[in-house]
């Protein structure tokens, strides 16, 4: 039997290393560098003009390995999108309502809210989705469906524990039925009018200084529709 020399069994070695399908860890390491490369390059030169090569170099991976993940520039961005709009969540459904009365808890709950939404990264990227929705019909509608049903999930859980907590859990307004209504007129009067001033491109801070005094105003107008029935 020939016996291998040393230098040659470590070069066997190290391609053996190199071959087949990277640990989950490592996997997740590399999706996480792309999503990270992609989102800066899209919110610095739009998703026209960023490259998947420019991506490539900034992610340090291959082409192949991004096309393997992400079939092209759009399905790359609605994960950007999703990315962020997911870490959002998670960051605003742990943020616990606080308060004695249900006034003071929804009040806290839109709070926390619009402190996550009016975030400039999260502004720039849905801009950028609506800039491009001539270039790529079909992605702001994704973008603003990924936004609406995930977001509306979330907002559903906290607004419906926070009545659950009071008895305006036993309003109408609150059954299992009718809460994702409840709480699409919630953002209607509480998050969509400072939303959307972020949108057509007020300053962050001054909108982020206005939070409180807003969702003070319109809360007790949500309530009183709660208890009068008036969210159908």
């Amino acid at each position: 039997m020939r016996k291998v020399p040393a230098p040659e069994r470590h070069s066997k070695a190290r391609r053996a290393v190199r071959t087949g399908r990277p640990p989950r860890k490592l996997a997740g390491e590399v999706d996480a560098r792309i999503l990270d490369a992609a989102r800066r390059l899209f919110l610095e030169r739009g998703l026209g003009n960023a490259s998947v090569d420019e991506i490539a170099r900034l992610a340090r991976a291959g082409k192949p390995t991004i096309y393997a993940r992400f079939p092209g520039k759009e399905t790359l961005f609605t994960a950007v999108v999703l990315r962020a709009v997911l870490a959002s969540i998670e960051r605003f459904e742990i943020d616990a309502p606080t308060g004695a009365s249900v006034d003071e808890r929804l009040k806290s709950v839109g709070v926390n809210l619009l402190k996550r939404v009016l975030v400039s990264e999260n502004i720039g990227m849905i801009r950028l989705a609506i800039a491009e929705a001539s270039r790529f019909p079909d992605l702001a509608t994704r973008v603003t469906r990924i936004l609406r049903e995930r977001g509306e999930e979330a907002e559903g859980r906290l607004l419906g524990a926070v009545a659950q907590s009071d008895k305006l859990g036993k309003l109408p307004a609150f059954a299992p039925e009718r809460l994702a209504t409840t709480t699409r007129f919630f953002r209607d009067l509480v998050v969509a009018p400072m939303f959307l001033r972020a949108l057509y491109g007020e300053n962050l801070k001054v909108l982020r200084a206005e939070i409180e005094a807003h969702v003070a105003r319109n809360v007790p107008f949500f309530l009183a529709a709660c208890r009068h029935d008036g969210v159908t």
